[in-house]
């Protein structure tokens, strides 16, 4: 696998786990996220974490809707689906339960 499909699978893998524990996240704030989570060692800019959004939603893990914030700025929320969910759940290894 070539070091970009790496990359781009580990920040798709991020913002995964991102949205699990904080749903209802618009692209700003996982940003935020990422930096924080990672005390300040990542920084994830607009031209890497949209594409991934609009990759994950294409691929039906996370849908998206336009909500008006308080300020009456509108915002773009990510959220995960429940294909998203089952994907992310530990697996058991096969033959064992």
């Amino acid at each position: 696998m070539p070091k970009s499909d790496s990359l781009q699978g580990s920040l798709d893998l991020l913002v995964l786990k991102i949205l699990c524990r904080r749903p209802r996240l618009h692209g700003y704030a996982i940003m935020n996220a990422i930096q924080e989570i990672s005390g300040e060692v990542l920084r994830a800019e607009e031209g890497s974490v949209y594409p991934a959004l609009h990759r994950m939603e294409e691929a039906g893990w996370t849908r998206a809707d336009w909500i008006t914030k308080s300020n009456g700025r509108r915002a773009r929320i990510y959220e995960l689906t429940a294909a998203a969910g089952s994907s992310l759940a530990p697996r058991r290894p096969a033959g064992r339960r």
